[in-house]
């Protein structure tokens, strides 16, 4: 079942995250929880599940970004989209991707882009696979300057 994620399901959300950034330093202030709840609160941001047998096995994040171009439609970015291990290679991505470009067309989006840090050729083919194109854009990605 694709739902929009909800106050219960912050555990699940964490632990699909672990898997996408594991290196990542686990937050012990409640600063996660904190975003969580600005997630969930924000109407033009969706943080998607995706449950089977019960369970969460997959997550998307929908961004849905207001604009004054292209007769003021919006576009959407998609992050931390995530397939629980245990449960890659079954159709389950293409099914939560599916879902959460369905979201972007119905919230009249003109475009959705996504980024990957990704190196995996089978992750590219994916996204290929579910619409997108790698030739389209460039991007670009600056950070902040380490002190």
């Amino acid at each position: 079942m694709f739902r929009e994620a909800g106050e219960g399901d912050l555990d699940d959300i964490r632990r699909l995250y672990r898997q996408l950034h594991a290196r990542d330093p686990v937050v012990q202030d409640g600063s996660d929880a904190a975003a969580f709840a600005r997630i969930l609160a924000s109407p033009d941001l969706h943080l998607f599940v995706l449950e089977a047998d019960g369970n969460i096995v997959a997550t998307t994040y929908l961004n849905i970004i207001p604009n004054m171009t292209r007769a003021a439609s919006p576009y959407a970015v998609i992050e931390n989209v995530v397939v629980d291990e245990a449960h890659r290679g079954t159709g389950l991505g293409r099914q939560i991707m599916a879902a959460t470009l369905q979201c972007a067309w119905d919230a009249g989006c003109y475009k959705a882009m996504l980024m990957t840090g990704s190196r995996t050729p089978g992750t590219h083919a994916f996204y290929r696979a579910c619409g997108f194109s790698p030739d389209a854009k460039t991007a670009y990605l600056a950070r902040p300057p380490v002190s």
